[in-house]
């Protein structure tokens, strides 16, 4: 089990949760801990119930356990919900002058904090926040010093009244806690590591940066506005025009209008908005121009639970626009590989000049964790394909932009450069760009044009890394999941490992190409697999079998719009091996 620590911090939309989560997650990241941080909250602007978790330790961690340690409710309703979580040796800080503790479990320390004695309430509506964040790192013995800097960077926009107001009122928490509570019995080590603590929107904007993005447009759509905010904010430094249009549609049109024009461009949004760029996306495939889409993955259908997650989008992006045409996409596996995955889905969508979407979700796009900067390259290999930047000598064949080649990939030319003209247009075309109008007379032209595109797709095949099995070649037990699965099943593994169950995990990162043979070959020998995936249908399992008619043992799959906890996983799989008696017959379903 991995060695860890968790804090939960509650309270009303507009209490300001996510500050102290702020300066939690520094002061840990700091002390050269890994962390992931997850905010359930729902899609209201005031009143609402918010529950932020950070969870924290030496180990590596990619998400929350559903344990916590030190519970800080800042109003009734969460003492109420969350108490419960709180196990023998954890703590709850909450506001004497205004909640009710509730019964708490057995070695469950409560700490009420006179906050109206220590601080004056009528000028300082959320001192309460401040105090317990003094008081809870007096208790885990992080030195007064730490958050004094914190709080200070917290707060440098504002006065230097409220700077120094916050770090008394903090002082104040830290030294009634060392008087008044028990202090943890494990406190936080410190290592010499440094990590950075990004959120995967932000990951996705800086390796779209780092990819030489220079055009990027959306219309705010949760969650993936997040992207929008990091490329308005950097726009200058990064030199990267940013616009918010007025619709999706605007969005995909202009992104493919900046690509034609020669630069890198992308955009994001969510599953509503993907629908009305749909069409754009096949200009996109029909034009032979490429272009990045993000889909942050929110729970569906129509406006759906705006700020819960969901792995719902996957056949959407499978059938996104009418018609056959090569693409590529690509499902992050943690926070991290948000941003390794930008640079490699444009170098491939711009050598085969062709669409491609990152298909991520709200855990992701929300969520926060450490991440080691060297695992960031800000200098990524760019590869723009066959792009014609010059005329040279001005002596060539007469340009033809979809010349039938080969491979399929005919060289692209940025407009306006001597000597290459041709025609851009949706319709179906000719080497030259013409359209072609009369399929009586044209349709070996057509068949031609369609075969020269679809060419393109063995070349992405052999450019994407198949997947890798995790784990012991040989197991009882082989977990199947793609994109944001990925940390929670490790961790499922490891916990299924120290009670003696063998077990492996197969991620999928790249959904097209999927690399279907290879996938059959790793789990010929699997004796029972099962699907995870936070969907009701199971997607990814119909996909699979779509594509290779491999049907597993047995589904995990989660639609409530929380995300899993590796006890879910391990809980599922310890029914499932229980209940099989022949193999070949799938063991039942696990709706978690």
């Amino acid at each position: 089990m991995r060695q860890s620590f968790s804090v939960g911090i509650g309270g009303a939309a507009g209490q300001g949760v996510a500050t102290p989560g702020d300066i939690f997650a520094k002061i840990f990241s700091r002390r050269g801990l890994h962390l992931n941080a997850y905010n359930a909250y729902q899609s209201i602007i005031r009143g609402g119930h918010t529950f932020l978790t950070i969870r924290t330790g030496p180990d590596k961690i990619a998400n929350t356990d559903g344990r916590i340690d030190l519970l800080i409710p800042l109003n009734q309703d969460t003492m109420d919900r969350h108490l419960r979580l709180l196990s023998a040796g954890g703590a709850c800080l909450y506001n004497a002058d205004l909640i009710q503790p509730g019964a708490p479990a057995p070695g469950v320390q409560m700490c009420p904090i006179p906050v109206s004695k220590l601080a004056d309430i009528t000028r300082n509506k959320v001192a309460q926040n401040t105090l317990a964040i003094g008081a809870g790192l007096s208790m885990m013995g992080v030195g007064f010093a730490a958050l004094e800097s914190v709080l200070a960077e917290q707060f440098r926009k504002k006065e230097q009244a409220v700077i120094d107001e916050n770090i008394s009122l903090a002082r104040a928490g830290y030294d009634y806690a060392a008087e008044a509570f028990k202090p943890f019995a494990w406190p936080l080590p410190m290592t010499d590591a440094r990590y950075a603590v990004l959120s995967g929107n932000a990951a996705m904007a800086m390796g779209g940066a780092a990819a030489g993005v220079k055009f990027y447009s959306a219309y705010p759509m949760s969650p993936a506005t997040g992207v929008l905010h990091w490329m308005a904010e950097h726009a200058r430094t990064a030199e990267i025009m940013v616009r918010q249009v007025e619709d999706e549609i605007g969005v995909i049109n202009m992104a493919i209008g900046a690509a034609h024009a020669g630069v890198r461009a992308m955009c994001a949004t969510s599953g509503g908005g993907f629908a009305l760029m749909s069409e754009g996306l096949g200009l996109s495939a029909q034009a032979e121009i490429p272009v990045v889409v993000i889909d942050c993955q929110r729970a569906g259908p129509s406006t759906g639970v705006p700020t819960k997650t969901e792995q719902g989008d996957l056949w959407q992006m499978l059938g996104a626009a009418f018609g056959d045409y090569p693409r590529v996409i690509g499902a992050p596996l943690d926070i991290a590989d948000c941003f390794k995955m930008m640079p490699e889905i444009f170098n491939i969508t711009d050598r085969f000049q062709c669409p491609g979407i990152v298909l991520c979700d709200l855990l992701l796009s929300e969520g926060r964790l450490s991440v080691d900067p060297k695992e960031l390259d800000f200098n990524p290999a760019v590869d723009r394909g066959e792009l014609i930047t010059s005329n040279g000598s001005g002596e060539h064949e007469p340009y033809k932009r979809y010349k039938i080649t080969e491979s399929g990939v005919s060289p692209r030319v940025i407009p306006g450069i001597p000597g290459f003209t041709h025609v851009v247009s949706s319709d179906e075309h000719d080497e030259d760009g013409v359209l072609i109008s009369d399929m009586y007379t044209n349709s070996s032209k057509r068949r031609a044009m369609m075969e020269k595109r679809m060419r393109k797709v063995d070349g992405i095949a052999a450019s994407v890394p198949p997947p890798q099995l995790l784990g012991p070649a040989k197991a009882e037990v082989t977990l199947i999941g793609w994109g944001s699965t990925y940390g929670v099943i490790d961790e499922a593994c490891e916990l299924l490992r120290d009670e003696g169950i063998s077990v492996n995990h197969l991620p999928i990162r790249w959904l097209v190409p999927l690399h279907g043979d290879a996938i059959l070959e790793l789990l010929q020998g699997a004796r029972h697999t099962i699907i995870v995936e936070n969907n009701y249908s199971g997607q990814f399992a119909r996909y699979l079998r779509s594509e290779t008619s491999f049907v597993p043992n047995g589904h995990i799959r989660k639609y409530d719009g929380e995300p899993f906890l590796p006890h879910h996983i391990v809980d599922a799989v310890r029914e499932q091996l229980a209940g099989k008696t022949n193999l070949s017959v799938p063991a039942h379903e696990i709706m978690v």
